[in-house]
C-alpha cells in the first residue's frame, strides 16, 4: 500500500487555498458593499424610509426635506395644518396613507373643527397632494362658508368623487349616534340653509382648513381603482396622498449608478450626490474622495494578495511536478 506523506509542498498548496479563497471572499465582501450602501435609507416602526423621503437632513429630495419623523417607532407626516400618523408609504405608486386622530369615519362623527384638514405649504404643493380619487366631506359648514358663496343651488362644489359622497355618508351609524335630523333622503339644499355634508376632491379648494371654510368636522375617504366597494361602511377612511418628485430624476439615478446615495445641499435646496465623505453636484465619478481612495486602496492591497497567491501556488506545483 502506497503511503501518503504530508510533504512541505502539500501543506504550502493547502495553506495558498486557504489564503486564496478567504482574499476572494474579502474582495467580493468589500466591493459589494461599496457598490450597494445606502447612507440614507432608514426604518421608523415596520415601514422602510427611501428616498424621496428620508429622516436625517441632507439625505432624499429637497422637495420632502422636514417633512417626515419618527417618534417611537411611529412615523409622522408634519405639514402646516397638522400632524399625521403615517400608516404607508407605496413606492410603487408614489402615494402615503395618512391617518388624522379627529377624522370623522362611518362610525364616529368628530365635530368642534378639532381635524386637521390638509393644508400644504405653498412650496410643497407641487410635491405632495392628496389623490385625485380622494373624497374629502365636510361636516356642519356655516351658510357663510366660502364653499357656498357665489354658487347658484344646483351649482355647488359639492358632488361625489370616485363614486363616494355624501349620499352615501348619510346612511353612515354615526349619523343616528350624533342625533343630527336630516331634511329629506338628501338632507338640506342651499336655499334653506347648507348642507349637513359637502363632498369634494382636493383640487376644487386647494385647501382642507376646517377654520377658513367654517366647518365643524371632516372626514376622508379614499378608492384604490378599480376597486369599488359597496357602501360607506367598506370605505377607506384617511387620507391618500400622492407625491411627485418635480422634473425627471435623472439626476438620483446617476449618483446611485457610480454608488452614491442622492441628497442635498445644505441651502436645503440644490440636489448633492453623497460620496463617502465629499459630495459632488453630478455623480460620484467625477470625485475622488479621501474615504473613496481609502476604499480603492484596500481593494488593490487585497488584489495584490490574491495575485501573490495565484503565483505562489503555480509555481509550487510547477517545482513537485
Amino acid at each position: 500500500m502506497p503511503l501518503l506523506i504530508n510533504s512541505p509542498s502539500m501543506a504550502t498548496n493547502n495553506m495558498l487555498l486557504q489564503v486564496f479563497f478567504i482574499t476572494l471572499t474579502a474582495l467580493i465582501s468589500t466591493s459589494s458593499s461599496i457598490a450597494h450602501t445606502n447612507i440614507c435609507r432608514s426604518y421608523c416602526g415596520n415601514i422602510t424610509i427611501d428616498y424621496p423621503f428620508a429622516l436625517q437632513y441632507g439625505c432624499g429630495h429637497p422637495g420632502f426635506r422636514d417633512l417626515l419623523f419618527c417618534m417611537n417607532d411611529v412615523l409622522m407626516l408634519h405639514i402646516s395644518s397638522g400632524s399625521y400618523r403615517v400608516l404607508e408609504i407605496d413606492y410603487a405608486y408614489s402615494a402615503l396613507t395618512l391617518h388624522d386622530p379627529h377624522l370623522s369615519t362611518c362610525e364616529t362623527i368628530v365635530l368642534g373643527g378639532k381635524g386637521n384638514g390638509f393644508v400644504v405649504e405653498p412650496w410643497r404643493g407641487p410635491y405632495l397632494a392628496p389623490d385625485g380619487n380622494n373624497v374629502f366631506l365636510l361636516i356642519g359648514c356655516s351658510a357663510r362658508s366660502p364653499l357656498f358663496q357665489g354658487f347658484p343651488g344646483k351649482h355647488l362644489a359639492c358632488r361625489n368623487v370616485s363614486g363616494m359622497g355624501c349620499e352615501e355618508y348619510y346612511s353612515c351609524p354615526a349619523w343616528s349616534l350624533l342625533g343630527t335630523q336630516r331634511v329629506g333622503s338628501r338632507g338640506r339644499v342651499y336655499g334653506s340653509g347648507p348642507p349637513e355634508c359637502c363632498a369634494l376632491p382636493y383640487e376644487a379648494i386647494k385647501a382642507i382648513n376646517l377654520s377658513k371654510l367654517e366647518c365643524e368636522g371632516y372626514s376622508s375617504a379614499y378608492s384604490l381603482a378599480p376597486l369599488r366597494v359597496a357602501g360607506p361602511t367598506d370605505w377607506s377612511y384617511g387620507i391618500r396622498v400622492k407625491y411627485s418628485v418635480q422634473g425627471n430624476d435623472e439626476f438620483c439615478r446617476a449618483c446611485e449608478a457610480t454608488g452614491g446615495t442622492c441628497g442635498y445641499g445644505s441651502d436645503g435646496i440644490r440636489q448633492m450626490c453623497m460620496c463617502g465623505s465629499s459630495n459632488s453636484t453630478s455623480n460620484c465619478d467625477s470625485i475622488v474622495s479621501g474615504s473613496g481612495r481609502g476604499r480603492w486602496s484596500l481593494l488593490n492591497i487585497l488584489t495584490g494578495i490574491l495575485m501573490i497567491c495565484a503565483s505562489a501556488l503555480v509555481t509550487t506545483r510547477t517545482n513537485t511536478s
